[in-house]
């Protein structure tokens, strides 16, 4: 079934490198983007641990301000908890198609539909965890909407 190739050229490995190469750039892209998911990760992680001892502290109208926040806080890690799942799966699948370019090539056997499937599959869940991150961000910037009541707030200067 396969044929095992010893005497295989530094053209073909060269060759084999070469059709390598994009993938291992969109691995570093991938990593780039995982490197962002961590450091957002980072900051919901921190301001939820700001926010929880304020919501023990407070009541009232201010109580359930805090609990919207925690709640969109939450949502927050969830969504990037997703992107970066998907992102490692891409990263994987990605791998995987490195993996079988030179596989391939060393014994000798026809792989490029698997290769292409695997591909195509890297891109599909990289995008997907692209829109994740794009919801998670429009989450984000809604959560920040100043408070009209604050931008109403005036100062009696009569002091």
């Amino acid at each position: 079934m396969f044929e095992t190739s010893p005497d295989l050229s530094v053209n073909t490995v060269a060759e084999i490198v070469r059709l390598a190469l994009a993938p291992v750039f969109l691995l570093s892209g991938i990593g780039a983007f995982l490197n962002v998911l961590a450091a957002r990760l980072s900051r919901i992680v921190d301001r939820s641990r700001e926010v929880e001892p304020r919501l023990l502290a407070s009541r009232g109208i201010e109580h359930d301000r805090w609990i919207a926040d925690l709640k969109i806080l939450d949502r927050r890690m969830s969504l990037i908890s997703w992107a970066t799942g998907l992102s490692v799966t891409s990263a994987i699948l990605t791998c995987l198609v490195v993996i079988l370019l030179f596989a391939a090539n060393l014994v000798r056997t026809r792989l490029g539909t698997e290769i292409a499937w695997l591909f195509i599959a890297s891109m599909l869940t990289i995008g997907i965890g692209f829109a994740v991150f794009l919801v998670e961000t429009t989450l984000a910037s809604r959560a920040v909407r100043v408070r009209s009541e604050l931008l109403q707030h005036t100062v009696d200067e009569s002091d």
